[in-house]
C-alpha cells in the first residue's frame, strides 16, 4: 500500500491511496474460506462446497468490504501520523467504474486543512467587565418581597390601591371563566386602576382586553387562553370581586431570619441587608461572567482573519447530514455556521496554547458541587459524600450530560484566560443599571 498527498494551496489537499493485491487477498481468501465451511447451499454437505462457487457468489462483495476496510484504516492512520488537523472529514473523489477483477486500486480523497492564524487577546479598544453591585434601592426592595411573602392576608371591606384582589373574569361567547388574583398594578392603564379603588366584594365591571395588561403573557393567565388565542384580543369580559385582602408586611425579626437562613445564620436587619447583598452578588456574577464571555467571543470571531476552505467545506455539509442537500442548500448552511466554525477553530487554538484541559476528576467534582446546591434548594443542606458521588455516577452515566459539563468547565477555563490577557476595563454598576445598559431600558 502506498498513501501520497498533494498540497493544492494552504487550504485544499488530494491524498491518494494504492491499495495493491497482496494487501487484501489473504484476508479476503480467509473470509471465503470461513464461508465455505460455514455455507448451507441446496445440493452440497455443509463444508463440502466447491471454492469456485463460493467465490462466484460471495467474493465481490466480500472483496469489496475488506478493500473499503482497509482503505478507511489507513486513511485514519495518515491522517494521524502526519498530524493533519483536517476540517470535516475526508471526501472521496467520484469514481463510476471500479474494475474489481483488476489486481490493485487507486482512491483519492479531497482534504479541507484548518488554517495557520494567530489569537490576539489585546483588543485596541478595551472590553467591558461588568461588576454588578446589589444597591441599597435593590435591597431594600427585596426585603420588602421577603416581607410581604411572609406576611399574612387581612380581609378588608373596599379596595385600597395595595390591596390584594381575588376575583373572576368571565365572556360567555369565548367560554371564559377564570378566577384569580391580582394587584391593581398589574393593570396597564391608570384608569383602570382608578375604578377598581372603593369597590366592594360582589362588585362587577365590564373591561376590555385590549390595553389591560402591558403584554399577551399577563392576558393568557389572567383569561387562561393561549397565546394565539389573546394576541390582538379585542372583547370586552366581566370581573367579579369575591374577595378583598391586604397583605401585612411580616416583622423583621428571628423567627423570619431562622426561615429564610438557618438558626441564627443572621441576627439583625444588617445582617439580613449583608446576606441579601452577598447572595444576589454572587448572582450577579454569573451573568456578569456570561457578558464577558459572549463579548470576548464576539471580539475574537470579527477580529482573528483567517481563510477557510469553503468550497470543501460547501461539498462536505451535502453528504455530513442525515439528509442529502443540493448545492444551494448546503450553501446556505454553511454561511449560517461559518461564524460558529471559526470560533471552534479559535478556542481549540487558545485551549492547546493555554494548555487547558479537563479531566474526569474536574467533571466528578463539578457534578457534585452541583448536586449539592440543588439539594441545598430543597433543605437538604448536608449530604453525604456516598449520596453525592452515587447521584454524580448516575448523571454522568449520561453521555450527552458528561458533555455538557465538560463543556462549561471548558468555558471557564477559558474566562479565566480571558480575565488574565484580554484588554478589559472594569465597570461598577448596579443591576438595574446593569439591564438597562446591555439589554435596553425594558
Amino acid at each position: 500500500m502506498n498513501i501520497t498527498r498533494e498540497n493544492v494551496d494552504a487550504l485544499n489537499a488530494v491524498v491518494k491511496v494504492d491499495i495493491a493485491k497482496e494487501d487484501y487477498s489473504d484476508k479476503v481468501e480467509k473470509i471465503l474460506s470461513d464461508y465455505r465451511r460455514t455455507a448451507n447451499i441446496p445440493g452440497f454437505r455443509k463444508g463440502h462446497v466447491p471454492m469456485g462457487m463460493v467465490k462466484k457468489q460471495y467474493g465481490k462483495a466480500v472483496l469489496v468490504d475488506e478493500v473499503n476496510k482497509l482503505l478507511q484504516d489507513a486513511l485514519n492512520k495518515y491522517l494521524t501520523e502526519e498530524k493533519l488537523d483536517v476540517l470535516g472529514q475526508p471526501l472521496p473523489k467520484p469514481q463510476d467504474n471500479i474494475d474489481w477483477d483488476a489486481d490493485g486500486f487507486t482512491f483519492e480523497f479531497e482534504l479541507g486543512l484548518a488554517p495557520e492564524f494567530e489569537v490576539n487577546l489585546k483588543s485596541k479598544k478595551a472590553i467591558t467587565q461588568y461588576n454588578i453591585i446589589a444597591d441599597d434601592k435593590m435591597i431594600l426592595e427585596q426585603i420588602e418581597r421577603i416581607q410581604k411573602q411572609y406576611g399574612k392576608l387581612v380581609p378588608q371591606d373596599t379596595i385600597e390601591k395595595d390591596s390584594e384582589i381575588t376575583g373572576t373574569y368571565k365572556n360567555e361567547d369565548k367560554e371564559i371563566d377564570n378566577s384569580v388574583t391580582l394587584t391593581l398594578d398589574k393593570f396597564k392603564g391608570k384608569a383602570t386602576e382608578k375604578k377598581f379603588v372603593g369597590a366592594k366584594v360582589g362588585d362587577v365591571f365590564t373591561l376590555k382586553t385590549k390595553g389591560l395588561y402591558d403584554d399577551d403573557h399577563e392576558l393568557m393567565h389572567a383569561l387562561k387562553l393561549g397565546h394565539d388565542e389573546v394576541h390582538g384580543l379585542d372583547i370586552e369580559v366581566t370581573f367579579t370581586i369575591t374577595e378583598i385582602n391586604k397583605r401585612e408586611l411580616a416583622d423583621l425579626d428571628q423567627e423570619l431570619f431562622d426561615k429564610l437562613f438557618g438558626k441564627d445564620v443572621v441576627k439583625t436587619v444588617t445582617e439580613l441587608k449583608a446576606k441579601i447583598k452577598e447572595d444576589a452578588e454572587k448572582q450577579f456574577i454569573q451573568q456578569a461572567d456570561q457578558k464577558l464571555l459572549n463579548d470576548v467571543t464576539e471580539y475574537l470571531v470579527e477580529n482573528t482573519k483567517f481563510d477557510l476552505p469553503s468550497e470543501f467545506l460547501t461539498k462536505w455539509l451535502q453528504t455530513a447530514g442525515e439528509k442529502e442537500m443540493d448545492l444551494d442548500q448546503a450553501k446556505e448552511e454553511y454561511e449560517k455556521s461559518e461564524k460558529s466554525l471559526r470560533y471552534q477553530l479559535i478556542e481549540g487554538k487558545l485551549i492547546e496554547e493555554n494548555n487547558i484541559q479537563v479531566t474526569m476528576e474536574d467533571i466528578k467534582n463539578h457534578a457534585r458541587e452541583m448536586i449539592k446546591g440543588q439539594m441545598a434548594q430543597f433543605g437538604q443542606m448536608n449530604p453525604s459524600d456516598k449520596e453525592l458521588d452515587d447521584i454524580a455516577a448516575r448523571v454522568l452515566s449520561n453521555q450527552e450530560e458528561a458533555r455538557r459539563i465538560s463543556e462549561q468547565l471548558i468555558s471557564q477555563k477559558l474566562l479565566g484566560v480571558y480575565k488574565e490577557k484580554a484588554n478589559l476595563k472594569v465597570k461598577e454598576l448596579s443591576y438595574e443599571n446593569f439591564v438597562k445598559e446591555v439589554y435596553g431600558d425594558k
